[in-house]
Order: structure tokens, then sequence, then C-alpha cells
């Protein structure tokens, strides 16, 4: 079965922040502007990828404008899947309450995988197969760099 996944905040905004371009971070963002991988958003993941970019205290690290911003977040959109989440019942709950919106889009489909830097997420037993940090995404999911 091949994955689909949800490229976490914590990571785009990392990829955004680092220096060194073959970084996992570097390399994810990389990925999801050249449509290197397939990976899905919902509106709130990408609303809140803009909310947290935006901070000034993030804006004074990256360099990016509001508008650089938003082109940035174009490019990202324009080559995922969005998908709308619907929460039922059986929707587990995220370890913590300000990522629910991310759990519930982990599980609209069975083949979604998150990558996330987020250690209270990544320790999830109930989701522990479906949620992966950037390094076992660079090194299971992504084509190595060629020099």
């Amino acid at each position: 079965m091949s994955a689909f996944f949800i490229i976490d905040t914590n990571v785009v905004v990392a990829g955004l922040l680092t220096s060194h371009a073959d970084s996992p971070v570097a390399r994810i963002l990389d990925g999801m502007l050249g449509a290197d991988f397939a990976f899905v958003l919902s509106e709130a993941l990408l609303a809140e990828y803009r909310s947290v970019l935006v901070r000034p205290r993030l804006c004074k690290l990256h360099g990016l404008s509001s508008t650089e911003i938003d082109t940035v977040l174009l490019d990202i959109a324009r080559h995922a899947v969005v998908l709308s989440p619907v929460k039922t019942v059986a929707t587990p709950v995220a370890p913590d309450p300000g990522d629910q919106f991310i759990w519930d889009l982990l599980t609209t489909r069975a083949d979604l995988v998150l990558v996330t830097g987020d250690k209270l997420l990544l320790q999830d037993k109930a989701m522990q197969q479906r949620v992966i940090s950037p390094q076992i995404f660079i090194t299971q999911f992504v084509k190595p760099i060629r020099h």
C-alpha cells in the first residue's frame, strides 16, 4: 500500500528556518514544493501553517513577508491532496488537544501517515504505526540526494 503524508507544521517551519539544505526538514519542504511525494492538507492545517509562519518572532528568523509566506503556502497547496476530515465518535483523541485537527485528518483515511517532530505525537501508542519522524520519512520514503 502506498502512503500519503501529512506534514506537521513544526516540520514546515523547521524546513524554512534551517540553514542546512540537506537536513530532513529542508528536504521535506523542498519535496512538498516540488511535488516529490504524495501529501495531504486540510484547510485547518494550511491555516495553522500560515498562522505560525506569520508570527513576528518567526518572521524575524525566516525573513519572509506575509506575501512571500502566502506564495510558499500556495505552492505547497497546489501540490497537495486537500481533504475535509469528518470527526466521528470513533476518532481517537489527540495527545495534545491543540492537535486534534491533525488527528481528525490522520484518521480520515487508512493510508495517511503523519510526519512530525512533536515528541508527544510520536509517542502516542494508538497511532504508533502512523506517526513518524522527519528522519524516518527521509530514510524510508524519499530518494537519496545525488551530488
